[in-house]
């Protein structure tokens, strides 16, 4: 029994140092402080609150609390993505389900903006499925490919995003922000490296992300695989 005891006792002690010979190697290369790494060896990498939140909003994972997605994208980015709005919202209220954050089912809705074209505000569909908030993503650029190439990927957006409360009929803004994307960040990537569809895939996971990512909690260096991808 003492002999096992000091076995442990010796292996813990080995693997102590070497967790602090690690940190004093990697702070002597990088200049870093020793317990700000040590925390996140221990710890994991901080969280990030949501931006809606940290603007003083209600968190949308509040009790009883339900969140139509809804995306529109104007006509000349439709005319090569033809289902880009729809793609879109499946994808964001995936991830904010994903996220305890109780959601419309994209496809219901869907059915609904296929049968009532003449909608004019995002309140009005709010108001025809009885929910709480809106998330209303307007897409006023888009493309999976580099600036003047096609022969190179990267995903690219810009969208402004909206939080419109509902009371009965009517709904407010009360939460907008701007979002410019880019994917991969770094560089582009050739098309020969993925089929079309699978980096389109890719990229709709990507940017629901960093739209989700408004109204859930996330960690530093999450989107550190979005600088560049490989073949």
């Amino acid at each position: 029994m003492n002999v096992a005891i000091r076995s442990r006792s010796r292996y813990s002690t080995r693997v102590a140092a070497r967790l602090v010979a690690s940190v004093l190697l990697v702070c002597s290369l990088t200049g870093c402080n020793a317990v700000l790494l040590l925390g996140y060896l221990i710890g994991g990498p901080p969280s990030i609150q949501g931006d809606y939140e940290v603007q003083g909003n209600k968190s949308l994972k509040a009790k009883n609390t339900t969140v139509l997605v809804l995306c529109y994208a104007p006509t000349e980015l439709k005319w090569d993505n033809d289902a880009i709005d729809y793609e879109l919202a499946k994808h964001l209220a995936y991830r904010l389900s994903q996220n305890k954050i109780k959601v419309v089912d994209p496809d219901r809705v869907h059915v609904w903006l296929d049968k009532n074209h003449d909608w004019d505000k995002p309140s009005e569909v709010g108001a025809a499925f009885e929910t709480d908030f809106v998330i209303y993503v307007d897409l006023k650029d888009y493309s999976l490919f580099e600036e003047h190439s096609s022969n190179l990927y990267r995903g690219r957006s810009d969208v402004i995003v909206n939080v419109v409360k509902m009371d009965g009929e009517d709904g407010e803004i009360v939460y907008s922000k701007d979002i410019t994307s880019r994917f991969p960040t770094r560089a582009p990537v050739s098309t020969d490296a993925y089929p079309y569809d699978n980096f389109k895939k890719l990229y709709l996971s990507r940017l629901s992300d960093e739209i989700g990512q408004l109204f859930y909690e996330h960690f530093a260096g999450d989107d550190i695989p979005s600088s560049v991808l490989g073949g």
